[in-house]
């Protein structure tokens, strides 16, 4: 689609928005600003929004003459495609775009994606050093926290372009068309969103959607290990599989404690795990995705254990944070969903004193307190699930619980509870909003807490 001189809505006025803004004033568009909030500051948003971009701010209520001339809408990743706002336009067929398909509209090189619901960071970051290796025009992008509509002016026909996707972008993909695809898993998240697993699992899966229309070689990196997605492979092209269980029909699986890749019709060593920083299974996991979609993108064996060997993992994922008198501290504020902690905790080896709770998405905790294990010897609640998380955790029989209405107050209770030997976690098992703006607001004052004791 051109842009040029169409009338173009943008909703929404944080990072995703204000990019959108940006890209389409360097295209020629007729932008509207938009923000539901009544009470959002004017001055603000103006403050936000680059000086030589020309538009129209409206706040509040949305006029009718604005939806009846409007060419396209373009929404943030935090408004729900079944938000009266978003039906307001459906109804005068306006086609509704996320930030990743705008920005698609202007990319002229390569595309790699990758979803799931957990180990998209660490993932996409791994991919981005290796093909960054490969090739320094490479973007590393999405919800990465690096929007896509702010690099993708930059690249060309020879460029690469990793993005980290959720289900949320995936919502408005209308022509996206990654060359390679990975969806890491699938557990429950976000059911206030998609409100069934089976929704929540199309939209995953909806990443492939467009793929092998133009290429033949386009491929797609599912885990193995995944039931849904062992079955969605069955239904696919070309899927590539990882494994840390079983020898898959063609992809990387872990032999002991050896990643090894088939192809097809032959088979090879890859690396041991022990040369590697990460530890924990779902890094494995994520190493052999990673290796999966770069060696499928032609880049050498070489590159990829090199960059591997020397990759120390991302922010706020079973970050090691400091030792204090004998006791460790992680920060695991990536941890926004169960299935997440539940991997952080299978990656503790100590007695864990764990902090838990926030923002509730409609997520069921029963397999987050078995997955204690005797391990964890002390939970302090925060946040509006603080009250679900304990009522679980007394139902299975684990009562040694404190709740408090801060996380500075958590630590500080932590610390005086922990002896030398133990770890403190920091593993929400929720996300962060109402009391941060995002988990790494929460893993930085974690981090500001712990060091400050």
């Amino acid at each position: 689609m051109d842009l040029t001189d169409k009338k173009v809505v943008v909703v929404g006025t944080g990072v995703s928005g204000m990019g959108a803004v940006k890209l389409l004033s360097e295209t020629s568009a007729d932008i509207t600003l938009y923000d539901g909030n009544d009470k959002a500051d004017r001055d603000e948003i103006l403050k936000k929004i680059p000086d030589d971009c020309d538009l129209r701010l409206i706040i509040g209520e949305m006029p009718d003459e604005v939806v009846k001339e409007t060419d396209l809408l373009v929404i943030s990743p935090g408004v729900p495609i079944d938000s009266d706002i978003v039906k307001l336009f459906e109804k005068e067929n306006v086609p509704v775009w996320g930030e990743i398909e705008l920005a698609y509209n202007f990319e002229k090189g390569t595309v790699f994606a990758i979803t799931g619901t957990n180990g998209k960071t660490t993932t996409t970051t791994l991919v981005g050093e290796i093909m960054k290796k490969y090739n320094n025009q490479t973007f590393v992008v999405g919800n990465i926290g690096n929007s896509y509509t702010s690099e993708v002016l930059k690249t060309t026909k020879d460029s690469y372009t990793v993005a980290e996707i959720s289900s949320f972008q995936l919502e408005t993909i209308r022509e996206f068309a990654p060359k390679g695809s990975a969806i890491l898993n699938i557990t429950p998240d976000h059911l206030n969103r998609h409100y069934t697993m089976e929704n929540y699992a199309a939209v995953k899966e909806s990443i492939t959607k467009n793929q092998w229309k133009v290429r033949e070689d386009d491929y797609c990196v599912l885990n193995y290990d995944d039931k849904v997605l062992r079955e969605f492979g069955k239904t696919i092209k070309n899927p590539v599989y990882f494994s840390r269980k079983e020898k898959p029909s063609k992809g990387a699986y872990l032999d002991g404690r050896i990643i090894r890749y088939f192809d097809g019709k032959n088979d090879y060593e890859v690396m041991s795990v022990d040369d590697m920083h990460l530890f924990g299974n779902h890094n494995y996991e994520n190493v052999m995705a990673a290796i999966a979609m770069t060696i499928e993108a032609g880049v050498p064996l070489n590159i990829i254990i090199n960059v591997i060997k020397d990759f120390m993992g991302v922010e706020h994922r079973i970050e090691y944070v400091r030792d204090k008198n004998g006791v460790t501290y992680y920060n695991d504020s990536k941890g926004t969903n169960p299935d997440s902690s539940i991997k952080a905790l299978e990656a503790m080896s100590r007695p864990t004193i764990l902090i838990a709770g926030g923002y509730d998405k409609h997520s069921e905790f029963d397999e987050f307190i078995e997955a204690f294990d005797n391990k964890v010897k002390l939970m302090v609640l925060l946040g509006q699930t603080a009250d679900k998380i304990e009522e679980t955790a007394v139902r299975h029989g684990f009562t040694n619980i404190i709740k408090t209405d801060s996380l500075e107050k958590a630590v500080k209770i932590c610390a005086e509870n922990a002896v030398s030997g133990d770890v403190v976690l920091l593993s929400p098992a929720c996300a962060s909003w109402g009391m941060f703006k995002n988990y790494e607001e929460r893993g930085k004052l974690f981090k500001e807490y712990v060091n400050s004791l």
